[in-house]
């Protein structure tokens, strides 16, 4: 089903409108953000099209204050639920289900190093922990690993923080998220127990990125990164730091609106804007060669 008949946008500007004033991580951008849209809707600028191109021209203005890459407006081509996040919940199950839960790929390269993708996306952990911790554990006895995130679009941080179990000696502070309507922060940590066995802390690891890899994804490498515990090889990713919900504000369109911000520990910043910058800089489609090598010679030097 497509949506290219018009709809009235006033609906749909002024619940999106609300509930970025009500809900976004920074309430003083939230505000001017608010403004904008019905200063717009006031101009008439959302008057022609449909769902789609509605959310293509009110994304452009969400985004055109700060930046935020995590605040949309989302088209679906098919009606989503009306409860908060069911739209983007829905399309992520299909996801997980035609991507073996998270991890499409372990593959087994010359010189035993063992190559894991992640993606299309790191899924909610009570639906993921099983895929991936079959995943780690089987690329647990590699001499060295090199993690694709070059497509990966983001997910849940508690999947991050499983993930880096593996990849850890011992439980370990990654990030703490700081959320608009609670005092204080709330802290991650790397397990101190896992499913299966981990690769540990000491081995080779690569970590592929493009400028494609976003939100979550970028979480994986950054904190890898921050603890000098992953080489980053590949091309500066997208830069999106806030986790956001999303709220259905008409059939076919879904506000994703930020509701908190990553601080890390050791940075005590993140990775908003500027993306996660390589160690190693090249082309997204050279990085898994130039991983490889660089995972041999490590290898061999050991």
């Amino acid at each position: 089903m497509t949506t290219s008949t018009t709809l009235s946008p006033a609906p749909v500007i002024d619940e999106t409108a609300r509930l970025v004033a009500e809900h976004y991580v920074f309430p003083e951008t939230a505000d001017q953000v608010a403004d904008l849209l019905r200063r717009r809707l006031a101009e008439g600028a959302y008057d022609a099209g449909g769902a789609e191109e509605l959310a293509r021209l009110v994304t452009a203005d969400l985004q055109s204050v700060n930046a935020d890459r995590h605040l949309r407006l989302k088209h679906h081509a098919e009606p989503v639920s009306p409860e908060q996040g069911a739209a983007t919940l829905a399309a992520m199950r299909r996801d997980f289900d035609a991507s073996l839960g998270g991890a499409p790929r372990v593959q087994l390269l010359d010189g035993g190093v063992a190559v894991l993708e992640l993606g299309p996306m790191l899924f909610p952990l009570d639906w993921a922990a099983e895929p991936l911790a079959a995943a780690l554990t089987l690329v647990s006895r590699a001499p060295s690993l090199v993690i694709d995130l070059r497509g990966n679009r983001g997910g849940d941080p508690d999947s991050v923080a499983f993930v880096c179990s593996y990849l850890l000696d011992r439980r370990t502070h990654l990030n703490t998220m700081h959320w608009r309507h609670r005092e204080g922060g709330e802290q991650s940590w790397s397990l101190p127990h896992v499913p299966g066995a981990r690769f540990g802390g000491s081995k080779p690891l690569y970590v592929l990125t493009s400028g494609s890899t976003f939100s979550a994804a970028e979480e994986l490498a950054y904190d890898l990164q921050q603890l000098g515990r992953a080489t980053i090889v590949g091309e500066p990713t997208l830069g999106g730091a806030h986790p956001c919900k999303g709220w259905t504000v008409h059939p076919h369109l879904e506000a994703t609106i930020p509701v908190g911000r990553a601080v890390n520990p050791v940075s005590q910043a993140n990775w908003e804007g500027t993306g996660v910058q390589p160690d190693v800089p090249c082309a997204a489609t050279d990085a898994l060669e130039t991983a490889h090598a660089l995972a041999r010679a490590a290898t061999t030097e050991a």
